[in-house]
């Protein structure tokens, strides 16, 4: 019962916060933003070709979200919804780019926020509490795992994104994209194994070239 309980008060204060929202509270758009601004950052970010437009898309669905409120009507939670939008708005971004700024790109790009702090979007799937060793080597993880994950198709890349990273159900993920469950479950058994093929033929890669610097040698000393 606990857990039902749970659930009816946060169903009631999600009503709540959309109340406020279609009466044009800041305060509670501020909420939403502090609620829902950093997962949806990062969602966008590793949907997109060039992360370092996920600022200006992530702006992009809350000024969709903020106009779009009153048409908000409780059919699914406010969370779906909204990453309902992201999605969306991400993928508009993913077909302006194939259009328009095909370009290289590397995963550990450096991007400079708003205070001129440097980082790179793979920093965030490290953990805070590991040690310095442990940090670098998810780090590492974190950026072949994102790199690989844009070369999946983007049918398969967003349904493993949203249930590997964001955790979301496989119902949930239905009502997002708007296809029935067994696609779901389709795409993500699919997608796990390209992603899996793509990150084997990244380790390949890289003992190949790990290789070659001994290889160049033994050739010099002959």
């Amino acid at each position: 019962m606990s857990d039902l309980a749970s659930a009816i008060g946060i169903r009631a204060e999600e009503q709540d916060l959309v109340a406020e929202l279609k009466a044009g509270s800041e305060e509670a758009f501020s909420l939403l933003l502090a609620q829902y601004s950093h997962p949806i950052y990062s969602l966008i970010a590793r949907s997109l070709s060039d992360p370092a437009d996920a600022a200006d898309v992530t702006q992009e669905v809350f000024v969709k979200v903020f106009r779009n409120i009153s048409s908000f009507h409780g059919d699914s939670s406010l969370r779906t919804w909204i990453y309902r939008i992201a999605l969306h708005e991400a993928s508009n971004q993913r077909r302006w780019w194939s259009r328009h700024k095909r370009k290289e790109l590397t995963i550990d790009a450096q991007h400079e926020n708003d205070e001129g702090e440097t980082f790179c979007m793979a920093d965030g799937l490290a953990a805070s509490d590991a040690s310095p060793y442990e940090c670098a080597a998810r780090a590492q993880l974190g950026e072949r795992v994102v790199a690989a994950l844009r070369t999946l198709p983007e049918a398969f890349r967003e349904v493993v994104v949203l249930r590997e990273i964001e955790g979301f159900g496989y119902e949930e993920i239905a009502e997002m994209l708007g296809v029935n469950l067994g696609t779901v479950k389709s795409r993500l058994t699919r997608g796990r194994a390209a992603l899996r093929e793509a990150l084997r033929d990244d380790a390949v890669a890289i003992r190949i070239s790990h290789s070659r610097p001994i290889e160049n040698m033994q050739a010099v000393s002959r």
